[in-house]
């Protein structure tokens, strides 16, 4: 029945409970939960209460007098409520709405209590009018505030900051070792065959097909693409004007594009390292150049391709596909488009079995409270679509962060706590402000990591 409810809200109803049983009642009535709101002093409802006249004390002993006369056989604390409280926790729920993960505040329940209370004439309008209280005035913040959370819009902060300077000022600078490094050492000796200086797609591609051993050869191979129809393909081409968009760079301009989409799905697939397949998934993602022409020319289909590139990396479950994946589906539950960094916690949360995950919950900290902090912040979105769900410049921040971390340690993959630790390094990020939310800090979640990886040592050792 609560599983919806805040921990305030959860609060309320307990005390609502207490002092139903106190004062020797076999139910919940309005009155109670009147009590509950202005017992839990830490919500904006009992401050409302407060301003508008009302006192804790003085109305306990006001209530516990009103029903000290009720006959009763009370024997157990499992207590009923009352049918006007029934209807204030029915109305409190339809308040919150009915979307995937809203949750019910105090505001929804106060806001209920007083609704109720002028649509059935109970007892508790006239306690109301008793201590003198303005419902009127509270019931229009309260509204104001309701429709405020339910619908704070697709506004994201992360979006509209300053753009951090990027650490990579040229391709080369990211592809510098690995299979990817092979691959364009190979490209760029084709350049003075090709009598070009610049480096494009076709080649880049061509040094992928040309290593015939290869997983990803072979599966592009399956798919029409080898190496002597490429070359055929490519030899036809009379004009690299496909290549070019704007203003020539050492790679032609879709080149670089390609690459850096490269780099984006490296990470997004949780790896350390550019490989050749994240190349092609990232000549799929630029849809443009000589090379992307060719494969269309061959009939290859984008998505049945990538799916079959993709396909044997999921059998693998890294963890960052995991908790991006878990990322994007709470966004949607959110009805967001944008993954921030607070979903990116989200994730690494509800993956559950990695370090960042262990690390959080010894901390305190669980996917449920996380949420409501997430929601507290950005609130619902209200024009979420079914189309591509994108990454916020905070949470890209966070991926390279976590995957220079990764690269330092000399890791293939990106892991839970390289995520959690990248997020302490953007202080002013959501998930940042969410976690301080939560009372917890940086040097918790840095002392926690690195007592989890010492363990983790160990127990290989």
């Amino acid at each position: 029945m609560f599983e919806r409810f805040t921990e305030k809200a959860i609060n309320i109803i307990s005390t609502a409970q207490k002092e139903a049983a106190d004062s020797q009642t076999y139910k919940i009535y309005p009155e109670h939960i009147l009590l509950g709101i202005l017992e839990t002093k830490s919500n904006i409802c009992s401050r409302l209460l407060v301003y508008a006249g009302m006192n804790a004390s003085t109305f306990r002993e006001y209530v516990y007098n009103k029903y000290k006369n009720i006959q009763h056989n009370f024997k157990h604390t499992n207590i009923a409520f009352s049918e006007y409280s029934q209807k204030i926790i029915k109305l409190a729920s339809e308040l919150a709405g009915k979307k995937t993960g809203s949750f019910i505040m105090p505001e929804h329940i106060l806001l209920a209590l007083i609704l109720v209370s002028e649509r059935a004439e109970t007892a508790v309008r006239e306690d109301f009018k008793k201590c003198g209280v303005d419902t009127e005035k509270i019931k229009q913040t309260l509204l104001k505030l309701v429709e405020k959370k339910n619908k704070k819009g697709d506004f994201h902060p992360e979006l509209i900051r300053k753009k951090d300077k990027s650490e990579y000022s040229t391709v080369q600078s990211i592809f510098k070792d690995g299979e990817a490094k092979d691959i364009l050492d190979r490209a760029v000796a084709k350049l003075t065959a090709s009598h070009y200086e610049i480096l494009g797609t076709e080649q880049i591609v061509q040094s992928i097909l040309e290593d015939s051993d290869s997983d990803l050869t072979k599966l592009l191979n399956e798919q029409g693409i080898n190496l002597e129809n490429y070359t055929g393909k490519l030899q036809e081409v009379s004009s690299r004007q496909a290549e070019f968009e704007e203003k020539q760079i050492i790679f032609t301009p879709n080149a670089f594009k390609t690459m850096l989409l490269a780099f984006e799905t490296a990470k997004e697939l949780g790896s350390a390292n550019v490989k050749p397949e994240h190349i092609i998934l990232g000549m799929l993602k630029a849809k443009s150049g000589i090379a992307y022409n060719i494969f269309k020319e061959l009939n290859v289909s984008d998505d049945n391709l990538a799916h079959k590139i993709i396909k044997p990396i999921e059998k693998q479950m890294p963890e960052t596909l995991t908790i991006l994946r878990l990322a994007k589906r709470e966004a949607q539950s959110m009805n967001r488009n944008i993954v921030g960094s607070e979903f990116i916690l989200l994730g690494i949360i509800g993956e559950a079995a990695g370090i960042g995950a262990r690390v959080l919950s010894q901390l305190g900290v669980t996917i449920k409270d996380a949420r409501i902090e997430v929601e507290r912040v950005l609130g619902y979105g209200n024009s979420y679509t079914y189309g591509e769900v994108v990454f916020s410049d905070r949470a890209k921040k966070i991926l390279e962060i976590a995957w220079e971390k990764a690269k330092k340690h000399k890791n293939t993959k990106i892991a839970s706590e390289n995520l959690l630790w990248a997020i302490t390094q953007t202080p002013d990020s959501v998930a940042m402000h969410v976690l301080s939310n939560l009372g917890v800090d940086v040097l918790e979640i840095t002392q926690g990591i690195k007592k989890e990886l010492e363990e983790y040592k160990k127990a290989e050792d």
